[in-house]
């Protein structure tokens, strides 16, 4: 390890390596606790001998962002996506490599804004969190939103929310009951009520748009009405997502304290900063361009993806896009269900879901109302029934406070189940049939008919 004289400035206090005191480490995230058993201690050894001042630092960053995960393996896959999108390989290439580097870019994100909250304590610190923590959905929807694919974006964040709900619960309560056959398995039910709440709201403000529209005399008189109705349900669920925060981060915060490995504070090893204030600062806003660039080649490239791999627009997006973006966060709340800690992998699949489905969807909604797209919330009824079953089923699993392998089994088949029907239904991707994509246009669409 470096010596103290080795370290940037920001990383000093007093003289000394910054650390992570009790209030700090005690109001770490379930995101943070997750991301982090995916990561690997550095050996700093040889970059300490640079006697350069600005190039050990340097080396010493690379060091710690980029081989300082597990995930470190994918990074290849950034620069092979831009030279497949610069020297026109196949797009379907194109599209695997930009998922593939999309991984570990959300685990580092993580990393980076657990890194800044150092310096600026657990309230700012969870609100980069809250803020950062689902980057690649909200980019992926801004761009897709920027090509008027409505339904793309419908399908992705539907997706993500039924992988948090269904998968990634589902497999962590499964594992850790197998893994925890002879001990009983209990968990906070306050933090799942709380959010089970605004999953239910967010249901609501889903639902209603999707049974206005089918039940309305005549499509061409609904519509309209539909996308107001969306926006203002869109207004409603982001009041709820600020109160949500201030009840997270303020009023309630205990509720959402990730559980170190040990309680006894004695026992905890000190945790130290390993980039400066500064540093983490230039590398998340240098992460998220890059996320930016492979969400771009994503929006871009999944339909000819589709086409050459014969599967849907729609089981890509609900199904293969969540699975590998957030693959990271994933992994972690599995394994902390393996160490019966399930407090963290709830706050992860849980959290995950609330975030998307009462704060990026009705964004996406305002962004869209920005730039003049029409995009609501009737996700068709497929889809919006395929969203109640999930948030109903978890509700009914999460409703006594203990956990066996049967409820994670039967989350499992519910998800098996959903991937089969969206992986036999073939919609069609075009503004025609996606209500959002232009009054005109879906008018003209339902005189036709």
């Amino acid at each position: 390890m470096a010596s103290n004289s080795h370290q940037e400035p920001w990383l000093l206090e007093n003289g000394n390596l910054k650390s992570l005191n009790k209030e700090m480490r005690h109001g770490r995230t379930a995101h943070n606790m997750s991301s982090s058993s995916l990561r690997k201690k550095s050996d700093l050894t040889l970059v300490s001998k640079v006697r350069i001042g600005c190039l050990r630092q340097l080396l010493t960053n690379l060091q710690e962002v980029i081989l300082g995960t597990k995930l470190s393996v994918l990074f290849p896959a950034i620069p092979l996506a831009i030279v497949a999108e610069c020297y026109g390989f196949g797009r379907p290439w194109v599209f695997a490599l930009s998922l593939l580097g999309l991984t570990p870019l959300a685990e580092r994100v993580s990393f980076l804004t657990e890194q800044i909250s150092y310096y600026t304590g657990p309230t700012v610190g969870g609100l980069l969190n809250a803020t950062c923590g689902n980057a690649t959905e909200l980019i992926i929807a801004i761009f897709a939103l920027s090509e008027h694919k409505i339904a793309l974006v419908k399908y992705s964040l539907l997706g993500s929310i039924l992988s948090n709900l269904l998968l990634v619960l589902g497999t962590s309560l499964f594992c850790g009951g197998l893994a925890n056959l002879r001990r009983e398995q209990k968990y906070d039910r306050r933090q799942a009520d709380v959010n089970s709440l605004l999953l239910l709201l967010a249901l609501l403000c889903h639902l209603l748009p999707t049974l206005f529209q089918h039940a309305g005399a005549s499509a061409a008189f609904t519509i309209e009405a539909t996308i107001q109705l969306s926006r203002a349900s869109s207004i409603v669920m982001l009041i709820a997502y600020v109160a949500y925060l201030i009840f997270q981060l303020w009023t309630h915060r205990q509720l959402f304290e990730a559980q170190e490995e040990s309680e006894d504070d004695d026992g905890v090893a000190e945790e130290v900063a390993v980039i400066g204030f500064w540093s983490g600062f230039a590398w998340l806003i240098g992460m998220t361009l890059v996320i930016a660039v492979l969400s771009e080649y994503v929006v871009a490239t999944i339909e000819d993806a589709s086409e050459s791999w014969g599967l849907s627009v729609s089981f890509l997006s609900i199904i293969l896009l969540p699975i590998v973006g957030n693959a990271a966060e994933h992994a972690g709340a599995v394994i902390f269900a393996f160490k019966n800690k399930l407090d963290i992998s709830l706050g992860v699949a849980l959290g995950s879901a609330t975030q998307i489905a009462v704060f990026v969807v009705p964004l996406c909604v305002i962004i869209a109302w920005i730039m003049g797209i029409n995009m609501d919330l009737d996700f068709n009824m497929l889809e919006t029934s395929s969203l109640a079953i999930s948030i109903i089923a978890t509700a009914f699993t999460l409703q006594d406070g203990t956990s066996h392998y049967m409820k994670g089994l039967v989350l499992l088949l519910c998800y098996i189940v959903i991937a089969a029907c969206f992986f036999v239904s073939k919609p069609p991707l075009n503004p025609a049939n996606i209500i959002g994509s232009g009054l005109k246009m879906t008018t003209d669409a339902v005189l036709r008919v």
